[in-house]
């Protein structure tokens, strides 16, 4: 299995910081955060990823190299302008291309069983997973509702034609961790513009064309890396023993 790392923001919330240093080098307890999700993704075997790179993508190049310090195999998708989420993963499809793959974003740390997403994923068969968390804020940035079989009903303002009869919805947000399958990339090829979300363009596509999206719900670990407050929120966490990142560890067999 393969996955994608996304790696290619500005970062504007952390500077004038990532004026000179790219988001995913900025130092988190240590080591810089692009770290975390790549060492996740190695603990359960996945060592053929793709980042994709924008910003002083050269530094993120040059620091990380081939991946083998790390355990594993990188290549680069080089996007001379900001191509968002969508645009970015199409412009990766050739990586992505064969089978069942995985995103994270690369600015949030996470304990999670990834394992046992891919499981879900594949025994749902799914077009897409979505690893969420429920948060009471999730009206305000964005909630994402399931049916108790864990379908996604409700994504941002966007509605299934079968919520109707799902029953209670839960509200979730979106952690940056996803499942995907190819077939997603048929819903962004009639994308008029190389920049496009795959939560603004593709998803609602995906929703009311009666795609199976489905939301595994994550009660773990979760912290955003996107500000200087959240950042050193995070670090307190990992100093004081409040968190547990298993994939700091040896990877998995």
């Amino acid at each position: 299995m393969k996955a994608m790392l996304f790696a290619a923001g500005r970062g504007t919330r952390l500077a004038p910081l990532t004026d000179s240093v790219p988001k995913p080098l900025v130092s988190v307890a240590g080591r810089p955060m692009i770290e975390y999700p790549l060492l996740l993704l190695r603990h359960y075997g996945i060592t053929d990823i793709v980042v994709n790179i924008h910003h002083l993508g050269a530094m993120i190049e040059d620091y990380l190299g081939d991946g083998r310090r790390l355990g594993v195999n990188l290549s680069y998708s080089r996007e001379t302008e900001l191509l968002d989420t969508g645009g970015g993963l199409l412009k990766a499809r050739p990586f992505l291309d064969g089978g069942t793959f995985v995103v994270v974003n690369s600015d949030v740390l996470i304990d999670l069983d990834l394992r046992a997403v891919i499981e879900r994923h594949l025994s749902t068969r799914a077009a897409a997973t979505l690893v969420l968390r429920a948060d009471p804020d999730a009206d305000r940035y964005g909630a994402i509702e399931l049916s108790r079989d864990g379908r996604v009903q409700k994504f941002l303002h966007h509605v299934a034609a079968s919520s109707g009869s799902a029953g209670p919805l839960n509200k979730f947000m979106f952690t940056g961790v996803q499942v995907l399958e190819p077939r997603i990339f048929d819903y962004m090829e009639s994308e008029t513009s190389r920049r496009f979300g795959t939560t603004t363009a593709t998803y609602p596509k995906m929703l009311l064309d009666g795609a199976n999206l489905q939301g595994f719900a994550f009660d773990g670990f979760w912290h955003d890396l996107g500000t200087p407050e959240s950042i050193r929120s995070a670090e307190a966490k990992l100093a004081a023993g409040r968190a547990r990142l298993r994939y700091l560890g040896s990877p998995q067999t």
